[in-house]
């Protein structure tokens, strides 16, 4: 099943190109449920509905360093630290914007932006100290993460250890375009994995290639408790423009368009929009604030 947030943020899942409304008012509403939501009768043409981020969840778990050749691509360009299996953080939950929605580039605070393929576990059942066998019953479903990632910004922070700012920003968190639930996914240890900027080939993997297994990872963070909703992301893929050859060439600029897909997921597609195109002004200087 394709779980949807749509128009002016109603929920509702997917059957053939309609849309079925579902009687709850967030999609979080919904797993805190345990899914035992009525459907309201409404139904909406998939081409007719706007499609929002699928979810803003209460956290939103960060994980890195899960897909070891992730390291490997970064450590061949002498990377400023090592992309260690176990790196974890809290992302922005009001940075996330859903497909085809803009990243805006804030040009005032960057000119190093990346993109980074990942994918998302939705955890429908809360709980916490589970193991790996009792994470699959957690676990609701999967989604599409384009984790946004500032370099200039990212290597000033992990001089010190930490980071989170330059993946951060606002719209920099880019999810969906829907959640499927975990029984149609079936294996998701071996999904093909995509990203493409303006239909050229960038990130090309699968998710056999994690270090870690799904369940691990999910039982691994279960100290920091999860709640219903909650999204805990794999980490990258090889192929972020940090780690060409030239990645100046590769860094993405406002008119570009990402296209992050992964098999039985579907495609997220962001356009990258300057702040001017975004805004209709010029972006405020960041000396305002640092």
């Amino acid at each position: 099943m394709k779980l949807v947030t749509f128009d002016a943020g109603r929920v509702g899942r997917i059957v053939d190109d309609m849309i079925i409304e579902l009687d709850c008012a967030t999609m979080r509403e919904y797993f805190e449920r345990d899914s035992s939501v009525k459907e309201t009768g409404n139904r909406v043409r998939l081409t007719d509905a706007k499609l929002r981020a699928p979810i803003i969840p209460k956290k939103f778990f960060h994980t890195a360093g899960n897909f070891r050749e992730h390291h490997e691509d970064l450590a061949r360009v002498n990377w400023s630290h090592p992309v260690n299996k176990g790196i974890v953080f809290f992302q922005n939950v009001d940075a996330i914007v859903g497909p085809e929605e803009p990243v805006v580039y804030p040009s005032q605070l960057t000119n190093e932006l990346d993109y980074e393929l990942e994918m998302v576990m939705v955890i429908g059942k809360g709980g916490k100290f589970f193991s790996a066998e009792q994470a699959v019953e957690h676990i609701a479903g999967y989604m599409i993460f384009n984790d946004i990632t500032a370099r200039d910004i990212q290597r000033r922070e992990m001089a010190s250890g930490v980071f989170s700012f330059s993946k951060a920003i606002d719209t920099f968190c880019p999810i969906g375009p829907w959640i499927v639930t975990a029984d149609e996914v079936g294996d998701p240890h071996d999904l093909d994995m995509e990203l493409r900027v303006n239909g050229q080939v960038r990130q090309k993997s699968n998710t056999s290639r994690m270090s870690v297994s799904i369940p691990q990872l999910v039982a691994y963070h279960s100290p920091q408790i999860y709640s219903p909703g909650d999204l805990i992301s794999t980490g990258t893929i090889a192929g972020v423009a940090a780690s060409t050859d030239d990645p100046f060439a590769n860094y993405l600029k406002p008119g570009d368009v990402v296209e992050a897909q992964i098999e039985k997921l579907g495609i997220l597609r962001s356009p990258i929009l300057s702040w001017m195109d975004a805004y209709g002004e010029n972006p405020p200087p960041a000396d305002i604030w640092m």
